[in-house]
Parts: C-alpha cells; structure tokens; sequence
C-alpha cells in the first residue's frame, strides 16, 4: 500500500472510533436524562442539542487526529515494511520508522487518554447515576423499562471497549505473539461492534424477542 494511502486510512479510522466512543457517551448521557428527568427529556434534549452534540464530535476527531498523519508522515522508514494488521493503525505503524517517535508516543497517548480514557470514566459514572436511579423508582414495570434501557446500553459499550482494550494490550504486552493474533485482535475491533450492535438493540424489539422466545 502507498505510504500516503497508508496515513489517509489510519487517519479515518480512529477518527471514526472516537465519534464512536463520544456518541456511546452521549447515549449513556441521553440514558440518564431518560430516566432521572423524563418529564422534562424534551426540553433538555433539544433539536439544536442534538445537532450541536454532533457537530463537536466531529470536529472533535479531526482536529485531534490532523496532527497524527503529519507527525509520521516526515519521518523516516528503513528496513521491512510489513504491518501486522490488515489494515494501517497507528500503534502499528509507530514501530516502522527508524527515527524518534516519542512525540508520536506522546501525542498518541494524549488522544487516548483525552478520548476513550475520558469516555470511558464518564460511561461509567453516567451508569452508576442511572442504577442509582434506577433504584429509587418504586414501580417494578418502571424499574424493569430503566434496567432494560440501561443493560442494552451497556452490552453497547462493551462491544466497542473490550476488543479495543484487548488490541490494546497485545500491542504493549503481546509484540513476541504470533502475527496471527495481531491481526485476529485487530479485525475483532475492526468487525466485533458494528456486528454485535445490531444484535443488541433488535433482541429489544417484541416481535424478534417473541420469535426467538
């Protein structure tokens, strides 16, 4: 593959991950909203809110991967050239140039903190706010329509974190493994949320949910 091909595809990538990672947040957000406040769910969510919401996740993604492509663009790549992955990642290509890549490394972790890392922490403190909720409701048909709600959201959320965790960790821990498990680890977060998602939230519709019963 092009070198230029190379970075345009690691570009949109993980800039389509964090869009991704925001808009499960703005689910987990829009979840709480839901059920802690419904009387008062359409006012707060306005049209323009969901608009704008969507508008700085976009811009959010560009402008914070624009530098990555350029940061590697420039720097020098000797000996093999072969990606252990099927398609060009960034913490792949990080080990193929021979010059510094500390601030690739830097920059690099500063997005996953700044993205996923972030996200993650809000994911999990809008969960509990909704459990917490979720238990002060006094009806049963209330509790089990929030508890409904919330487990899809959840299944959601570790659909797309635990591939991305575990190609995480066969990148820093797993470099001596077989080729085989990069590229095993690296489609299953490719491939993994977009089947499972569909799953989850169809198992939700009565008339599915009635046919598989």
């Amino acid at each position: 593959m092009d070198q230029d091909a190379c970075l345009f595809q690691m570009f949109f990538n993980p800039s389509f991950s964090i869009m991704e990672s925001a808009m499960l947040l703005a689910m987990s957000v829009h979840g709480f909203v839901a059920i802690y406040n419904p009387l008062h769910y359409t006012a707060i969510l306005t049209l323009p809110c969901i608009f704008g919401t969507g508008t700085i996740m976009r811009l959010k993604s560009i402008i914070l991967m624009g530098p990555l492509p350029m940061l590697l663009r420039y720097l020098p790549f000797c000996g093999h050239n072969v990606l252990s992955h099927s398609y060009c990642l960034h913490p792949n290509l990080i080990h193929l140039p021979c010059g510094d890549v500390s601030i690739n490394n830097i920059y690099g972790l500063f997005i996953v903190t700044s993205t996923f890392g972030l996200d993650s922490l809000l994911i999990v403190v809008s969960c509990g706010l909704i459990l917490h909720t979720v238990v002060s409701i006094t009806t049963g048909e209330g509790r089990r329509k929030a508890l409904n709600t919330c487990g899809s959201r959840i299944c959601a959320v570790l659909a797309y974190y635990v591939p991305m965790i575990g190609l995480s960790m066969v990148h820093r821990f797993g470099l001596h493994m077989s080729p085989l498990v990069h590229a095993m680890m690296a489609n299953a977060y490719l491939f993994f949320p977009p089947v499972i998602n569909p799953i989850v939230y169809s198992i939700k519709t009565k008339e599915i949910h009635h046919s598989i019963v």
